[in-house]
């Protein structure tokens, strides 16, 4: 779907999300000129390796809503430890980042809780609940961190995909929308 006029570019079904799938996809998209600046999707690996190998300069915009969801699934409501209640905390704070000096804020408040706390999360037996779902969280941000914050430098990126039901928004030159 492009999110500048929210019609859809392209479709199809795939009875599971992967790299073959979706990369014979986009294969087949670029064949037919498609050529996305930025992609805003959900984060699933294999999708993104799909990407970067058929467009690679095309930037990926991670859902900043996904990046929530799924950080807060792992985190739970009340988290077992302090270090999980601040980072649930720092979490909650993603889909409001608004500007360049929300973003170092969150960029300077992650590396001041990793640094509080990673040494600590180190520490816990590896069976604890604690232990991997701090983990878990922490890489998924340490992931996502350079895909997260691409659209405050064009307000045509979309940072999140909740304007589509599924998982991609392409936003493509001028030439290709013109076409869709």
């Amino acid at each position: 779907m492009s999110p500048e006029n929210n019609k859809t570019i392209a479709h199809t079904y795939a009875p599971k999300e992967g790299f073959k799938s979706t990369y014979s996809w986009f294969e087949s998209l670029k064949d037919k000129g498609l050529n996305p600046l930025c992609i805003t999707m959900d984060g699933e690996q294999f999708v993104m390796k799909a990407i970067r190998l058929v467009w690679p300069f095309t930037k990926i915009q991670r859902c900043l809503y996904h990046i929530l969801r799924q950080g807060l699934s792992w985190l739970r409501t009340f988290p077992k430890t302090q270090a999980g209640a601040e980072l649930r905390a720092l979490l909650m704070r993603i889909t409001a980042i608004k500007s360049f000096k929300d973003r170092d804020l969150f960029f300077d408040l992650y590396r001041n809780w990793y640094l509080t706390y990673r040494d600590a999360i180190k520490k816990l037996p590896n069976t604890t609940v604690a232990f991997k779902d701090l983990k878990k969280t922490m890489a998924l941000i340490h992931h996502a961190l350079p895909d997260l914050f691409h659209y405050l430098n064009d307000s045509n990126i979309p940072s999140t995909t909740n304007l589509v039901q599924g998982q991609l928004l392409f936003l493509c030159s001028d030439n290709y929308n013109s076409r869709c």
